[in-house]
C-alpha cells in the first residue's frame, strides 16, 4: 500500500539523489556493494575515463594486468623506432632476419627504459640515441608514477565491512524490528563505528506518488569498539514509519533501506565508511540470526563470519 504522507523537509526528502528521482524513479538507489546505481553521461572523454581514479579503485589482478600491458606497449613502441632507423641504428645487433631484429630492439629498450644497460647492444646513430634519451625520460616518470600509484594503493584506508546477505524483521522485547548484522571482514581495527539507516519508499503526497526518506531510529546508533560483529536494530514501535506495514506493503511501496556505516580506522588513523542497501525482497520476516560465537580451548571468542547471514526460525 502507498501511504498518504505529509509534506516533509526537503532535506528529509531528498538525501542528495534529486527531486526527480525522488517523483519517478523506481530503480535501485544504492547497490548491494556500495555503489550509486547511477550512469553519468555527457561528460568528455577525459573526464569518463578517469584514469586516476580507475587504477586506483580497479582490483589487484586487474591493475597488474594493465600495468603489464602499458609496459609491453610502450617497448614494443620504443622497439619499433629503434627498427625504423636501420640495422645501422644499435651496434651489437648480430641478427639479420626482420623479427630478429625487431626482438633485439625490443630487449634493448627494455634495457633502456629499466636503466638495466648490460651493454652488449648500444645507439650508435644520433637518431638512435636521441630516442634512447627519450626513452630513458620516460623510464624515470614511468617508474615515479608506478611507484606513487602502488604505494596510493595500499596506503588507500578501506573499511571492508561486512554486510549479512539479508535484513530482518524478527521479533524484540515484545515488539518487532528491523535487524542487519555487519562484522569487520579485515585484521584492522575500527573503533566509534556509527550507523545511520534511511528507509525510502514511494509514499503519496499532495496528491503526488514520490519517494519519501526517513532516518529510522536505531536502538543503538554507535559502538565504541568493533572486535566482533554488531547487530544494528530498529525498533517498531508506533514512531516508527515500519509501524504496521506488511511485507506487501513493502514490496508495492518499492521500499529500500539505504545503510551508511563510518568509522574511525586505527592503523591509519583516518575515517572509512562502507554503504550497501537492503531492498524489500531482500528482508526475511518472522526469523533470528543464529548464533555465530563460540568459545576456544584457549579461551577465546571466536567468530565465524561466514555465517553472518545465517539466521534460524523465530521461536
Amino acid at each position: 500500500m502507498i501511504d498518504e504522507t505529509p509534506e516533509k523537509d526537503e532535506r528529509d526528502r531528498d538525501l542528495g539523489f534529486g527531486s526527480v528521482v525522488a517523483r519517478q524513479s523506481r530503480q535501485r538507489l544504492l547497490n548491494r556493494d556500495g555503489t550509486f546505481n547511477v550512469v553519468r553521461r555527457g561528460l568528455g572523454v577525459r573526464a569518463s575515463l578517469s584514469l586516476y581514479y580507475s587504477l586506483l579503485t580497479m582490483s589487484w589482478p586487474r591493475f597488474l594486468l594493465v600495468g603489464l600491458a602499458a609496459y609491453l606497449v610502450i617497448n614494443a613502441l620504443f622497439a619499433t623506432g629503434y627498427f625504423l632507423f636501420g640495422p645501422e641504428a644499435l651496434a651489437g645487433d648480430e641478427s639479420t632476419a626482420l623479427g630478429g631484429r625487431w626482438l633485439q630492439s625490443f630487449f634493448f629498450s627494455v634495457h633502456t627504459i629499466s636503466t638495466v644497460g648490460y651493454g652488449h647492444i648500444v645507439p650508435t646513430s644520433l637518431p638512435a640515441n636521441l630516442l634512447m634519451t627519450i626513452e630513458a625520460i620516460v623510464g624515470l616518470f614511468g617508474l615515479a608514477l608506478g611507484t606513487g600509484l602502488i604505494f596510493a594503493r595500499f596506503s588507500r584506508p578501506l573499511a571492508g565491512i561486512t554486510f549479512s546477505r539479508n535484513a530482518i524483521i524478527a521479533p524484540y522485547r515484545g515488539i518487532q524490528a528491523f535487524e542487519f548484522r555487519v562484522a569487520n571482514g579485515r585484521r584492522n581495527q575500527i573503533v566509534d563505528l556509527e550507523a545511520r539507516v534511511v528507509f525510502a519508499r514511494l509514499a503519496r503526497t499532495d496528491g503526488l506518488i514520490r519517494r519519501v526518506f526517513d532516518n529510522l531510529e536505531l536502538e543503538r546508533r554507535q559502538v565504541n569498539f568493533f572486535p566482533l560483529s554488531w547487530t544494528v536494530v530498529h525498533p517498531i514501535d508506533e514512531a516508527s514509519p515500519l509501524y504496521g506495514l506488511s511485507r506487501e506493503d513493502l514490496l508495492e511501496s518499492d521500499a529500500e533501506f539505504l545503510v551508511l556505516l563510518t568509522g574511525m580506522d586505527e592503523t591509519f588513523s583516518q575515517m572509512v565508511h562502507a554503504r550497501s542497501s537492503y531492498k524489500a525482497d531482500e528482508v526475511q520476516w518472522g526469523v533470528r540470526f543464529s548464533n555465530i560465537f563460540e568459545e576456544t580451548d584457549d579461551s577465546h571468542i571466536a567468530m565465524e563470519v561466514s555465517r553472518i547471514s545465517d539466521v534460524e526460525e523465530a521461536g
